[in-house]
């Protein structure tokens, strides 16, 4: 992971700076200079209503009492579109109008998910409470039905059996 912020960090700014050399180029550098300004002013105005909208939507799933999940993730990706907007650059903000856009953004969304998923499981691996959380089932194996308990099937073992007795002060 740190190889990877290391490579980001050292390769975006130099492809943002040749790919700027290359447009200007072809189409000049005033020009290259004032589509970069009318991007940047697009860009403030989109992020401005999609973060009202998400704003909005929020404030409903949480009136109604639901778990503002897509909500949140949303409200993230337009923030983080937003930084990348600010950003001199081509490269930079098409990835800002990938998150903002609201017809791309649950595609995002679904990224998003999908690596922070990834993160969490390798964490999870790794801290020293793994033995506790089974892999297929979530925690406790066969989930929280009522039916089986938490150590799933009778007689089922699955790890270290911790032995002790109640005590009862009455």
């Amino acid at each position: 992971m740190r190889i990877g912020l290391f490579l980001g960090f050292l390769l975006v700014p130099v492809l943002e700076i040749w790919f700027l050399i290359r447009v200007g180029s072809v189409i000049g550098g005033w020009e290259t200079v004032a589509l970069l300004i009318a991007d940047s002013i697009l860009g403030a105005w989109l992020v401005r209503r999609e973060g009202r909208r998400a704003w909005a939507a929020l404030r409903t799933t949480i009136e109604s009492g639901r778990m503002p999940d897509r909500e949140l993730a949303d409200g993230a990706l337009i923030v983080a579109g937003g930084a990348l907007l600010m950003t001199p650059g081509f490269l930079s903000d098409v990835f800002g109008f990938f998150m903002i856009l609201p017809l791309t953004r649950p595609i995002a969304r679904r990224w998003l998910s999908w690596f922070l998923g990834r993160r969490v499981r390798s964490l999870a691996a790794r801290s020293p409470y793994a033995p506790l959380f089974d892999r297929t089932a979530g925690f406790g194996g066969a989930g929280f039905d009522g039916a089986e308990g938490f150590g799933g099937p009778a007689g089922a073992s699955r790890g270290r059996v911790v032995h002790g007795e109640i005590v009862d002060d009455d």
